[in-house]
């Protein structure tokens, strides 16, 4: 017979185990595939099904802010997690900046790393409210295109110091930002985006330095696209997620022990508490630790503790580029994974036919 004290998590069965952590070792990572097949494990029963997905699935919004979104998505399988974060970097559409026209560039930029540059600014638009470009197309339409004008010359300033040689005060325009980027209407886009304020995400994206009588003089399409094309379309800066981690002291841990152990995890990992007079580590909260595995250093210290992480408990990071909020990214790339899946189904059902 087995005791536990207070703050130690009794051990799993070496089978629960192997189905559902992955744990960090000293010289590997153990248990890092999925080998929860029906049939695989003789006494439990791994057949798909709907119910129990529907009671263990579930997502927690953990953060959330105007570009940000980290969220817990639990009870789902690693392909399934993975789909969510590749559509999130290539599928979801958006507006970018896909035609150049220069009519006219006297800057020390040339053509091609201008129009690069312009390319790679993130513009906001609600690609919701637009179709995709027909690639046949030669002029754009106001249901497929937003059309853009850069134009700015640099001059002398007339009222700059005599003695100055700071270009900010001996020119005007010199600096060329993403806020000079002006929206041309197209047909109807006045009126129906008379709220929408289309044009760059941000306006102190840096394009260009002219001296004077330099001049760009630039006008710019932009299409829907997804980042499978090309990376400006994709609308996330980030999409990641790792694993929960769970730390497990196998025995009481006190005094200098304690400490050491706590300066191997992450700020507020561990904690120094004191029970009867005795300093005793206490695991606080294992989601902040980067599994850093430098406790496994300490040959005192790497057999009193147990480092893994939970399959099935996915830490999810979204950050937007600002074209649209990081929400609304994951509720479009849930859309394309159903689409994803009505087509699949389709497609069955016509071989099914033939």
């Amino acid at each position: 017979l087995k005791f536990f004290s207070s703050g130690m998590a009794a051990p799993m069965s070496n089978v629960d185990e192997i189905r559902n952590r992955v744990i960090l070792g000293e010289f590997g990572v153990k248990n890092v595939h999925t080998t929860d097949y029906p049939g695989n494990y003789p006494g439990y029963d791994d057949t798909w099904d709907l119910e129990k997905f529907k009671k263990n699935f579930r997502i927690d919004i953990v953060h959330s802010d105007e570009d940000t979104l980290e969220f817990d998505m639990i009870g789902i399988d690693a392909s399934i997690a993975n789909a969510f974060r590749r559509i999130l970097l290539a599928e979801v559409p958006t507006m970018a900046i896909e035609k150049v026209f220069i009519y006219n560039n006297t800057s020390i930029i040339q053509d091609e790393i201008l129009a690069h540059r312009l390319g790679l600014v993130p513009i906001k638009a609600d690609p919701r409210l637009f179709e995709y470009r027909n690639p046949e197309d030669q002029e754009g339409t106001e249901i497929d295109t937003i059309q853009l004008q850069l134009k700015v010359k640099c001059t002398r300033n007339p009222r700059a110091p005599k003695d100055s040689s700071d270009p900010k005060e001996l020119y005007l325009s010199h600096m060329v930002y993403s806020g000079d980027i002006k929206w041309l209407p197209i047909g109807n886009q006045a009126d129906v985006f008379a709220d929408a304020n289309i044009g760059p995400v941000h306006g102190d994206i840096l394009l260009a330095q002219l001296r004077p009588g330099q001049e760009l003089d630039v006008v710019m399409h932009c299409v829907k696209g997804i980042g499978k094309d090309h990376a400006k379309f994709s609308p996330v800066a980030t999409a990641s997620y790792r694993l929960l981690p769970e730390i497990t002291l196998l025995q009481t841990i006190e005094g200098e022990q304690a400490e050491r152990l706590k300066r191997c995890f992450s700020p507020g990992v561990i904690e120094i508490q004191n029970v009867n007079g005795r300093k005793v580590a206490k695991v606080v909260n294992s989601r902040l630790d980067t599994c850093s595995r430098e406790v496994l250093r300490h040959d005192d210290l790497k057999n009193l503790v147990k480092l893994g992480r939970v399959r099935d408990h996915f830490i999810f990071s979204v950050e937007s580029t600002g074209i649209l909020p990081p929400d609304v990214l994951v509720t479009e790339a849930i859309n394309v994974l159903i689409s994803k899946c009505q087509k699949f189904l389709t497609e069955l059902d016509m071989a099914e036919m033939d």
